[in-house]
């Protein structure tokens, strides 16, 4: 039987023991995600971030909290899978130095120098999916390829940028997610192969597009005969 890997939900990249930088998604495209592979007779690993939904109990959970933990996870499990999706939202940029004890409020406010101001020094992440990109194996005689897909959220030129990261990260195709789609029960997406030809356009209930999204996943891999 055939596995697959899905990264879901947001990431968490800690200020302090308390604070933290996030973001709104809430792991249920890729639970709708793991539910279409399962129904397609695939196993399923889940690699999430910090979410309140609940994956589907037949498949594997793997939970983490931030995005370098994330791709550490992702990059060790996807050795033994056939392709990947990565759904998930991990924070692009965490702090330089994560405080032991919690920034206190009055200590800014009563700083001369500071007016109140917090200035917040910030590096970028891993990229999970680029990473898998790197080690993503590519078919040989008598043996399989590996597969990625990409989501992208964008607010403009979205398939300019989409296909920019399909290609950069290694992926097979991309999905142009719409930002209104972070944190909602219903979506409305667009797939797009490394032509920028668009494959299919999805409209509904987050359930009903990830069925619909996993058939076109799985015609275009066959095809590529992967």
């Amino acid at each position: 039987m055939s596995r697959i890997l899905i990264t879901s939900g947001p990431t968490r990249e800690y200020l302090d023991p308390i604070r933290y930088l996030t973001n709104a998604s809430s792991g249920r495209m890729g639970a709708s995600l793991a539910q279409a592979a399962l129904e397609a007779n695939y196993e399923v690993v889940v690699v999430s971030g910090p979410v309140e939904i609940k994956y589907p109990k037949e498949a594997e959970v793997i939970n983490v909290v931030s995005t370098e933990e994330m791709r550490m996870v992702s990059t060790r499990v996807f050795h033994e899978c056939d392709g990947a999706i990565g759904a998930a939202a991990p924070c692009d940029y965490r702090p330089f130095t994560v405080l032991e004890d919690k920034m206190s409020k009055e200590d800014f406010i009563r700083a001369p120098d500071k007016n109140g101001e917090l200035l917040l020094r910030l590096r970028e992440t891993p990229d999970v999916m680029a990473a898998l990109g790197v080690m993503k194996r590519e078919p040989e005689m008598g043996r399989l390829g590996q597969w990625l897909v990409a989501f992208a959220l964008e607010t403009s030129d979205h398939h300019v940028r989409a296909i920019q990261k399909l290609h950069r990260k290694r992926c097979d195709l991309v999905v142009v997610n719409d930002p209104g789609s972070i944190n909602g029960t219903s979506s409305r997406v667009e797939i797009l192969d490394p032509n920028g030809k668009s494959l299919a356009r999805v409209v509904g209930e987050k359930l009903d597009v990830a069925r619909r999204l996993f058939q076109v996943i799985q015609s275009y891999v066959a095809s590529k005969g992967s």
